[in-house]
């Protein structure tokens, strides 16, 4: 498994004013599989996302990812382990806006403390993989929205995570470019067998899953998960 949550509660507030986002959850996240929490606004998705992504922690319950017990670990040894096997795709994109295509995607190497020669291969590999290569001296500001989220996806895989998180990667973008951003993403999938875990309600992105985990009101209500041999092409 890439992942597993068993049985996790997560409120916010105190006393008479704790709401509870996430009500005693539980799910299998299957390796090398493109999963989609789908839901209404307000459902819990996002929350489920997020302690996934080690962003939040739950109040009860376990998170585990890559074999390790997200509630084991300290805030910095947290920050550590996100940043070598998790990798993030965000709906705004996020890039930082004074760095080039070229250093959004070297950042998190960076950070790692890897190699220039390795950064430079890496980074221009990727960069190639999602078609902006000839970009790679740009700003996002000189970028159109769907190369944005085609560098986002690369900085996401820089550090090869086992796991791959977007909130809402689409929604953002018109049908098409959507829709080859979806393309990309598989295609990246499925060359690094790498896990992706999507929280959207995009009917693009719902046709394309191997797993939906449908969520409403705090619960899982059902999950479908489609045969290997019949996942979408």
């Amino acid at each position: 498994m890439a992942a597993s949550v068993h049985k996790a509660t997560r409120t916010y507030g105190t006393g008479a004013t704790v709401v509870p986002a996430l009500q005693d959850v539980s799910v299998e996240i299957v390796s090398s599989r493109f999963t989609v929490l789908s839901g209404p606004s307000g459902s819990g998705k996002t929350t489920l996302l997020n302690l996934l992504g080690g962003i939040d922690r739950a109040t009860s319950g376990s998170v585990v990812v890559a074999g390790q017990a997200l509630d084991q670990l300290s805030s910095n040894a947290l920050s550590d382990f996100r940043a070598r096997h998790i990798g993030f795709v965000f709906q705004s994109f996020n890039l930082i806006p004074v760095l080039s295509a070229y250093e959004n995607v070297e950042y998190p190497l960076t950070l790692l403390g890897v190699s220039k020669a390795r950064r430079r291969a890496d980074v221009m590999a990727l960069l190639d993989a999602v078609g902006v290569a000839p970009h790679a001296h740009r700003k996002p500001g000189e970028l159109s929205g769907g190369q944005q989220q085609r560098v986002a996806i690369a900085r996401a895989l820089a550090t090869r995570p086992s796991l791959v998180l977007a909130d809402e990667p689409t929604a953002n973008l018109d049908s098409t470019t959507g829709a080859a951003i979806l393309g990309l993403m598989r295609t990246m999938q499925r060359e690094r067998a790498t896990s992706f875990v999507f929280s959207s309600h995009d009917p693009q992105l719902l046709a394309s899953a191997d797993d939906v985990v449908h969520i409403r009101d705090g619960n899982i209500v059902s999950i479908e998960r489609m045969a290997e041999e019949e996942a979408p092409l």
